[in-house]
This record gives C-alpha cells, structure tokens and sequence, in this order.
C-alpha cells in the first residue's frame, strides 16, 4: 500500500522521511513482539501476522518477516516446551515508496556485534516490483 506523502513539519525531504519511517516500522516490530510464544509450528504465522500488521502502515510497499525458532533455548517442557521470541529469531525487511522514492532496510541478529542491527539496504528510484523480491 503507498499512501501519498503527509505534511512533515520540520520540511523533511521526501528521502529523509522515508528512512525516518523505515526506522520507526522496524524499531516497531522489534519492541512490539519480543517476548511472544513461538515454536516451529507457529512461527509461519507469526511472521504471516507480523507483516500483515505493517502492511497497514503507511509507505509500506513490502514487508518480509521470518522468524527462527531454533535459534533460542526452550523454555519448558513437553506441551509447554515453547521458546519466546527474541532478537536472534528475527529478521525483517521492509520496502517504503513515497512518490518516484523507495527506501529497503532490514533487522537482522549480528553475531559478531550480539545485536540486533537496523540497516538501510537501498535508498533509491522506486523499483518495479517484478524486477526482484526482498531477502
């Protein structure tokens, strides 16, 4: 969904606000669902859901979550053997589009930093979506 471009009152160029806003839907997802259940069986929808949520934003073009359940210890056992969700599980990339702009950034674990990196992949002319897929 792309939604034409809000009044910024600080004059923030179009570029400017688009990182701004790739910033605040990661930082979202991130503070938002950690903590949360998950198993293998659950994690499809997990992320299914997370991105459902962030498509209702505004600018968002794309998002893509994957969730990775192995990457945590188990917290219980048998039925409740689930683990909680955390940084090292999650992985999020999302497009923003306003106008002739696109902006890519992506939350992904760093191993080496042990955080939970925000970075911008691209800033540039808006792309034809059939031209390649996020990941």
């Amino acid at each position: 969904m792309t939604v034409s471009r809000p009044t910024h009152p600080a004059r923030l160029s179009r570029r400017e606000a688009l990182l701004f806003e790739a910033g605040i839907k990661l930082g979202g997802v991130f503070h938002q669902y950690l903590g949360m259940p998950v198993s293998p069986r659950t994690a499809p929808s997990i992320s299914r859901a997370i991105e459902a949520a962030v498509r209702l934003q505004p600018f968002v073009r794309s998002v893509r979550v994957w969730v990775t359940p192995g990457r945590g210890a188990p917290v219980g056992r048998g039925k409740f053997g689930y683990r909680y969700l955390t940084a090292e599980m999650l992985e999020v990339r999302v497009e923003l589009v306003d106008g002739p702009l696109s902006v890519e950034a992506r939350l992904k674990y760093r191993d080496d930093l042990r955080y939970p990196l925000m970075s911008v992949v691209r800033v540039g002319p808006r792309r034809d979506h059939r031209q390649r897929a996020l990941r």
